[in-house]
């Protein structure tokens, strides 16, 4: 219902936690959508997804080293000269471990990001990227320096992407605003409270940058710990070059 009412052109999703045989046929697909699934090999865990009024030129759902192509991490759809990804960058919270897979992912996917960078395509990658930039993106900033999503080392990674290799923060553009958060833990009253992280992004081409015309956090209803990120473009999904 939630889908039909926004009349949005395309949607991500991640952590579908769902294998597309699980799932049913509405959600499959949506009246008016097209719907493409990258789950992960193990069940029940992680998964994205992208919801398309048109039907793109070509799915691409490998990013390209098995850990994080297993994980089911990265769904692109092409639209002419136009790319939009699904990402689900990993967490570090539950152990070392999975820390450790994090900085990894890390340090694979700026080799990729570089080169769309290069590339002579426009991208737009909607995702949860599990990392809180600046303060301003984070309610107890002090508190969480040595917690995954606000390391160092993770907020360095992020500085440059937007810097070194020129991606933008589209929300950022459009609303500099503090407390404008996408996550919040279950645990006490951190949704009542809005004691929250901006961990959720849509990261672009600078070539998009003047394209981005509103944002906005969607709290009207509570779907799971994320809130969705909306942003309005001023694009034309072209098909084939049509």
């Amino acid at each position: 219902v939630w889908l039909q009412k926004q009349n949005a052109d395309i949607v991500c999703i991640q952590e579908t936690k769902a294998q597309v045989d699980q799932l049913a046929e509405e959600i499959l697909k949506p009246k008016r959508y097209y719907g493409y699934f990258n789950d992960a090999v193990k069940k029940g865990y992680s998964g994205v997804g992208i919801y398309t009024r048109k039907k793109p030129d070509k799915i691409i759902d490998k990013i390209g080293w098995k850990g994080a192509d297993d994980e089911g991490r990265f769904l692109q759809a092409n639209f002419d000269k136009l790319s939009v990804i699904s990402l689900y960058l990993p967490s570090g919270s539950s152990s070392e471990e999975r820390q450790a897979i994090k900085f990894d992912f890390l340090s694979r996917f700026m080799p990729v990001l570089r080169k769309m960078r290069r590339q002579k395509r426009e991208y737009i990658i909607c995702g949860d990227w599990n990392i809180a930039h600046k303060k301003i993106d984070i309610k107890n900033w002090k508190g969480n320096q040595k917690n995954s999503g606000f390391l160092p080392e993770e907020r360095a990674w992020m500085d440059d992407l937007f810097s070194d290799v020129g991606m933008v923060d589209a929300f950022r553009i459009v609303n500099q605003e503090a407390e404008q958060y996408t996550w919040w833990s279950n645990r006490g009253q951190a949704w009542a409270k809005n004691v929250g992280w901006r961990i959720d992004y849509q990261v672009v081409t600078p070539g998009l940058k003047n394209k981005i015309k509103k944002a906005s956090i969607y709290k009207n209803e509570r779907f799971s710990d994320h809130a969705p990120l909306i942003i309005d473009y001023d694009l034309k999904l072209n098909i084939n070059g049509k």
